[in-house]
């Protein structure tokens, strides 16, 4: 499942290097705590409850929690201030955090990223890979912690070929992180499963995703009850888990190092087999 070829250069970063030396990718689970979320909009928004889950999803396996307080799903969500997503953060971060597993903060916006990196979170994830916010490489690079630089468009297009869009982005975000004093050994890339995409383009996303280690760097793949899933087998995306694992472990085998999911023991199993088979080929 796990490519023996042109592999990623080896991470600097502490964080970064334990999440890449697993033998099978490394899971990060899915904290959302939001109301409006495609997937869990509003089960978490009660701070107990958020933690509760975070414990689950560490006891069950997730090497990395990323926590979200701004929906950023591509329709109907509601834009909010910095302040709203701090007053959703503030009463969960630090419980989190103090579960001892590395906390992603997932946001486009630099000043939660900082807030939350001051107080103690370890990795950035950026949905608009340092393109969005003119603060955001500044900030990572400031604080000198890996950063998720993921793929996005305003809007889909069907008529372009995704995966040049897609590389040509990475380039350009690249090139801001250098600017920034970011090194390459503190990124990973993700190619934005469902979002500024067409269900088509999310797939040929992840058949094609090998084509993306060409930059030499580990990929992210969250494909986790996505919207095209439902364009081959017709459900909610609460019922999307068979296909958001098979999603999954084809991303595994075409290089993915990371995997962001909402189900994490199903996500942790199926690559624990998946690599226990692979192995005895």
């Amino acid at each position: 499942m796990i490519a023996t070829t042109s592999r990623p250069a080896a991470a600097d970063h502490p964080v970064l290097t334990a999440l890449l030396s697993r033998p099978i990718p490394a899971v990060m689970g899915v904290l959302n705590v939001t109301p409006d979320s495609f997937s869990d909009g509003g089960q978490f928004v009660v701070p107990e409850r958020a933690l509760e889950q975070a414990r689950y999803m560490i006891t069950e396996g997730a090497d990395v929690i990323d926590i979200g307080a701004e929906s950023t799903r591509p329709y109907g969500a509601r834009p909010i201030s910095a302040q709203e997503e701090l007053q959703r953060l503030q009463p969960v971060l630090d419980g989190v955090i103090a579960l001892g597993a590395p906390v992603s903060i997932d946001s486009m916006k630099s000043a939660v990223v900082a807030w939350a990196l001051a107080a103690g979170a370890a990795i950035a994830n950026d949905v608009w890979g340092l393109q969005r916010d003119p603060d955001m490489a500044r900030v990572v690079a400031a604080y000198g912690v890996p950063v998720i630089v993921m793929h996005n468009r305003d809007r889909a297009d069907p008529t372009i070929d995704i995966m040049k869009d897609i590389a040509g982005f990475f380039a350009r975000s690249l090139e801001i992180a250098a600017q920034a004093g970011i090194p390459d050994s503190h990124i990973v890339l993700d190619p934005g499963i469902g979002f500024g995409k067409t269900p088509e383009q999310s797939m040929t996303a992840l058949a094609r995703l090998d084509e993306l280690r060409r930059f030499g760097l580990p990929l992210l793949v969250g494909a986790s009850r996505k919207r095209f899933i439902s364009t081959i087998a017709p459900s909610e995306p609460h019922r999307r888990l068979g296909g958001s694992i098979a999603a999954h472990v084809l991303a595994a085998r075409n290089g993915a190092r990371i995997i962001r999911t909402h189900d994490v023991p199903e996500t942790v199993q199926a690559l624990r087999v998946a690599q226990a088979i692979e192995d005895r080929r």
